[in-house]
């Protein structure tokens, strides 16, 4: 596991922001409560309040879930909390394509997308060279 939590490191986009943090774990489902519990102690500790931080865990949850199911090696968090807005990054090392499962009925899967784009105020999904990075966003008032 890697964690850095600096105060006014660069941005996603390289300029400064109030707070930004980095989480790297395997990419299993084992690993999800990690990166939940990371989080919702980190953004109470940023002072966001407890409704907003509730959302934003549950999206973090959702996207860990789903970086750990279809992640080969590893998984990351990264969060950046920058003028009112909190930026969610979940990146792993798959590909894109959902995969179906078996063992889950399917009136029990493929909701977290949905859950996601309802809380977040955007989202975005990438594939990069080394797998998928989905990245949402919140508005904080922090």
């Amino acid at each position: 596991m890697f964690v850095t939590d600096s105060p006014s490191p660069s941005s996603l986009l390289g300029q400064p922001c109030d707070h930004r943090a980095l989480l790297t774990l395997p990419a299993r489902e084992a690993h999800v409560p990690a990166a939940r519990h990371f989080a919702a102690d980190l953004l109470a500790t940023w002072s966001v309040p407890s409704s907003e931080r509730d959302s934003a865990v549950l999206i973090i949850d959702e996207l860990a879930a789903n970086a750990a199911q279809y992640g080969r090696e590893r998984m990351t968090l990264l969060l950046v909390l920058d003028h009112g807005t909190l930026h969610i990054v979940v990146s792993d090392s798959g590909m894109a394509v959902e995969r179906p499962r078996p063992d889950i009925a399917p009136d029990e899967h493929g909701r977290g997308t949905g859950i996601v784009q309802y809380l977040a105020q955007s989202t975005e999904i990438h594939q990069t060279r080394s797998g998928c990075e989905v990245r949402a966003c919140l508005r904080c008032s922090a």
